[in-house]
């Protein structure tokens, strides 16, 4: 059995009166050690060592410092997944710059918003990406123009990412802070509405640590992928920040996902230990595994959004290990999971978070008041702040008001705003989002619930519920569904999604309506919009 650190050694590396975060993620690491294996989409792959990535990040920092960057800074990356992306995060924290993660599938307006809110001085962007780019304040850094011909070269202001490296040397001090230094301004999702800027201080890297060791269960002979993109929460804190600062290897694909391509990266580089969201478990399914294959998983987990059971069966019969469920927030990464370790394992549950890892205090309180809601109550997901020691989000960039609505008045409560209950062993359950609770005649129904009754009917490839108003009930339940492929929607098809959720969950909460729709409105993270589904119903 691997013993893991106590909760005071993951926070004795963040605590210390002078921290270095170049030491912490990178320099402390064995210079020969593999930190990334980088593949390409023809599953070419390179090997990027601590030593090499050291390096490099010395000569991006010395490069920026010469922009005029300096510590505390913002510094913007639209960048594909690469070795060139790898030793820009790494130079922006050894500079004791913050980066700010734009992921590539943005348009310019959510670009522009992210700009704006971080006063970036510097964005370095890939050549394919620099179109996206409009009239901005900051210099723009372009990574890959080589040719008159790039889309890149009609922007003549621009300057080199490789021309700027050629002219540096290794050998750029790392800016020494503490555990308050900032290392990355990112923003949430916009599940429900405006995105809000997070930062992100070197105190959190004890938390992503013990995601990596305690709940992944990352050892050092495995093949571990985390398949998310690093604009997002999940890809950068445990795909860099996390596998650096535990020193393991991470698998770095730059091609966009689809069910082939992975499970090609899983044969060839023999995975097994798989992190991803449920959009791309639920892709794998849908694909089915090739002929042949011989894939092998250790362990499997899934974040990001809720987990439905039947990709977790399907997983384990088919890719040899179940998949376990984790919850976290953009605002604190992950503190609610079913864990892998040894040490933490414990018996899943179906359609089970799991239980809080230690160092952080979980409850879930009456809808009412902050008093503890009893086992099996719905009521509010939320984080004993004062009690949790690996909390680190204290608060938004420049929005007061919002900051003060995640807190209890006294401080003791972070409001994930997540509604859920908690059973007699401990065992969290999501329910919605507080504001995608459904209130049917009295009811509090939550929309995941009926959706994963949805997803184990073979006609169902995803689906989304939310409320509509009506003048009795006060509002009714309304399916929006995406068929799986071979299957049209039709009135028959509509009641028996219908009498399915009455059956195999409950006769009250059943959808009232079921819209047979082609897609669902997400977030480019993957995440359903469902208030955009709400104001459709409307």
């Amino acid at each position: 059995m691997n013993r893991l650190p106590t909760v005071d050694e993951y926070l004795a590396d963040v605590t210390a009166e002078k921290v270095t975060a170049a030491e912490l993620l990178n320099d402390r690491h064995d210079p020969a050690k593999v930190a990334f294996t980088c593949i390409d989409a023809d599953l070419n792959a390179v090997d990027l060592t601590y030593g090499e990535l050291r390096e490099r990040s010395e000569k991006v920092a010395s490069a920026l410092s010469k922009l005029g960057v300096r510590p505390g800074d913002h510094v913007a990356t639209l960048m594909s997944k690469s070795p060139d992306m790898l030793a820009t995060l790494l130079g922006i924290w050894r500079l004791g710059a913050v980066d700010v993660p734009l992921f590539t599938a943005f348009a310019w307006t959510a670009i522009e918003l992210r700009l704006t809110a971080s006063g970036a001085k510097v964005v370095v962007v890939d050549a394919d990406q620099r179109p996206k780019i409009q009239e901005t304040s900051a210099a723009v850094v372009v990574v890959g123009a080589t040719t008159e011909d790039d889309a890149a070269a009609q922007f003549p202001e621009d300057l080199s990412f490789e021309a700027l490296l050629a002219a540096e040397k290794p050998g750029f001090p790392a800016f020494v802070g503490n555990k308050d230094t900032p290392l990355v301004l990112i923003f949430t999702s916009g599940t429900t509405g405006h995105p809000k800027g997070v930062p992100v201080p070197i105190f959190a890297l004890a938390a992503f640590r013990q995601y990596i060791e305690a709940s992944l269960d990352v050892r050092e002979e495995d093949v571990f992928w985390n398949a998310a993109d690093p604009g997002w929460a999940l890809g950068l804190y445990y795909g860099v920040l996390g596998v650096m600062v535990a020193g393991k290897r991470n698998l770095f694909l730059r091609s966009g996902f689809d069910a082939k391509t992975c499970f090609a990266v899983m044969e060839k580089f023999n995975v097994n230990n798989f992190l991803s969201a449920p959009t791309m478990y639920r892709s794998l399914r849908a694909a089915g595994v090739p002929a042949g294959s011989n894939i092998k998983l250790r362990r499997a987990s899934s974040a990001g959004e809720p987990l439905t059971p039947e990709v977790s069966v399907w997983t384990k019969e088919h890719l040899g290990s179940e998949v376990m469920d984790q919850y976290g927030q953009t605002e604190l990464g992950m503190f609610i999971v079913n864990a892998w370790a040894d040490e933490l394992a414990k018996e899943p549950r179906p359609l089970s978070m799991g239980h809080a890892l230690p160092g952080f205090t979980c409850a879930v309180l009456e809808n009412a008041s902050d008093n503890i809601a009893g086992p099996n109550t719905a009521g509010r997901v939320a984080v004993n702040v004062k009690e949790s020691p690996l909390a680190w989000f204290s608060g938004y960039k420049d929005a007061p008001e919002r900051t003060a609505q995640r807190f209890s008045a006294d401080g003791t409560w972070y409001y994930t705003g997540d509604a859920g209950r908690r059973d007699e062993d401990g065992y969290f359950y999501f329910q919605s989002r507080d504001d995608d609770i459904i209130l049917m005649a009295g009811y509090r129904i939550g929309p995941f619930d009926v959706e994963s009754v949805l997803a184990t009917h073979p006609a169902v490839q995803e689906s989304a519920v939310v409320g509509e108003p009506d003048e009795i009930r006060g509002e009714v339940v309304v399916a929006y569904v995406v068929l799986a492929e071979g299957n049209d929607g039709s009135d028959d098809l509509a009641a028996e999604l219908k009498t399915h959720v009455k059956t195999n969950y409950s006769a009250h909460a059943y959808p009232r309506k079921v819209n047979f729709v082609p897609s669902l409105p997400k977030t480019p993270s993957g995440k359903i919009q469902r208030f955009i589904l709400r104001e459709q119903a409307k």
